[in-house]
């Protein structure tokens, strides 16, 4: 059982090995990362811990200078999901990335989170670690640090490419699901509440369950062939996601899914999305009987994947 932690008010009394990030994904680099730091507590008898920060950095920084957000892979709940399913943590810190936090230098951050806080006594961190005020923290400072072990690990390959979040996205962007799934090394999830729509897709005779996103921004955009896990079990399905142009005009992210040969009322269960092969872009229509008549392909198509 993952135990969560949120904030650092509450001070641990054993000795953990640590590590740190946003692990968007937790994709295949994230993984080696959390079975090495595994490995390592073990032989070193220390609980394994990691820190991860909510909001995401760059998600902050975008909101404080009213530029854009990022595109994020997983919510904090699915993420705290697939990290569970690693069986490589003992407990997750999550830092609430505030001014406050943003303004820690690298020496307090060290001091006051690292050892007083944290008790941290072996310290696991990729290749292109930074931390504290304006990111001037290295690695260098890091191993300078003699009241813990300072290990740095190397990149992944994946696909011929360094394992990255940034890989991921952009395979998401470009509609290449299997490409984001080799590097990810597990299906693109997201998850989410069944929520009241506007009931439309039921009208036109194909049901849909409205998942309630958390508000952030996805690299997706489309029709999907889907695997969607529920109480049910799992079903395949196809699911649209994206601002909904034809009916639409908030330019708010929607997903919807159409479950195959399924009947059942659905409301306020949680469904896992994952995505699983990309159809087509998202169009507008001029009629809603022309939206049906592609809704009718687009299953068709995804029965024959």
């Amino acid at each position: 059982m993952l135990i969560t932690h949120f904030g650092l008010e509450q001070k641990i009394t054993q000795n953990i090995a640590l590590t740190i990030g946003n692990f968007d994904g937790i994709h295949r680099g994230h993984q080696l990362i959390l079975q090495r730091l595994s490995d390592e507590a073990k032989t070193r008898g220390l609980i394994r811990a990691l820190m991860i920060f909510e909001p995401q950095p760059t998600e902050y920084f975008a909101s404080l200078y009213q530029k854009e957000k990022p595109y994020r892979l997983t919510s904090l709940r699915e993420k705290l999901t697939l990290l569970d399913k690693t069986q490589c943590l003992d407990m997750v810190w999550v830092l609430r990335f505030n001014s406050r936090f943003a303004d820690l230098s690298a020496d307090d951050f060290i001091q006051k989170v690292l050892i007083d806080a944290l008790r941290t006594k072996y310290l696991l961190i990729g290749d292109d670690f930074h931390f504290g005020k304006n990111r001037l923290g290295d690695v260098s400072l890091l191993m300078a640090e003699n009241t813990f072990v300072t290990e740095q690990v190397s990149s992944v390959l994946a696909v011929g490419k360094r394992a990255s979040s940034t890989a991921v996205r952009q395979h998401l962007v470009n509609g290449d699901i299997q490409a984001a799934e080799q590097i990810l090394g597990h299906f693109y999830t997201i998850s989410g509440r069944v929520k009241h729509g506007k009931k439309l897709a039921r009208t036109l005779g194909m049901p849909t369950a409205n998942i309630h996103l958390p508000m952030h921004r996805y690299p997706l955009n489309g029709v999907f062939v889907v695997d969607v896990e529920g109480a049910f079990g799992v079903r395949r399905g196809v699911a649209n996601f994206g601002v909904n142009p034809t009916v639409s005009h908030d330019h708010k992210q929607k997903l919807e899914v159409h479950l195959f040969q399924f009947q059942g009322n659905l409301y306020g269960q949680r469904l896992r999305v994952h995505f699983r092969h990309k159809i087509r872009d998202e169009m507008q229509f001029d009629s809603l009987n022309d939206l049906r008549t592609q809704i009718l392909q687009d299953m068709e198509v995804a029965k024959l994947w």
